[in-house]
């Protein structure tokens, strides 16, 4: 039986996916830690997945000798280099790597607003305007809580007219 363990492939730059993909063709095991999340994209509000470390991504691989050949992973397409210390490849533990994928199979996707956050309207007749978020509705809409000559007004707006409120410091 072969000693298999994770070690860490440094990536070029945005080309995780496309190490990913050449890496398992080749017959490689690997994992890609992602995280899922809310983003707006040409308007629409849309799920994405990112890496969750840029440029990085784990490959399982036997001890030198056995198993696959190691030599072909730095010819990869999107691939920069196996990570080393020194002469030995950084290997990762096994209970780390494990951990991550637990958490990424358990997690839902990441709401770009939750209730209560200070939200910024972008677009319409109260562009500029800050509001607190409420909730989302169905149809790509959100419920805030706008203030509006001293009352709270609730109001549907699109989700893609809103954006974090940044909060200023005083300097």
């Amino acid at each position: 039986m072969t000693d298999c363990a994770w070690y860490l492939i440094h990536t070029r730059p945005r080309q995780e996916l496309i190490a990913l993909e050449n890496l398992e063709r080749q017959g490689f095991s690997c994992y890609l830690p992602r995280l899922r999340f809310e983003k707006i994209r040409r308007r629409q509000l849309v799920a994405v997945d990112e890496p969750l470390f840029a440029r990085y991504l784990f490959i399982r691989l036997a001890s030198a000798g056995e198993g696959l050949s190691w030599a072909p992973i730095r010819s990869t397409r999107g691939v920069a280099q196996l990570v080393r210390f020194g002469e030995h490849p950084a290997r990762a533990d096994d209970a780390l790597v494990a951990h991550l994928q637990e958490r990424e199979r358990g997690k839902p996707v990441e709401k770009l607003f939750l209730a209560g956050d200070k939200v910024t309207i972008t677009q319409g007749p109260f562009a500029g305007l800050e509001a607190i978020y409420q909730s989302d509705d169905a149809q790509e809409r959100s419920i805030i809580l706008l203030e509006i000559m001293n009352r709270a007004a609730r109001l549907r707006i699109e989700t893609s007219s809103l954006t974090p409120a940044r909060d200023l410091i005083a300097s």
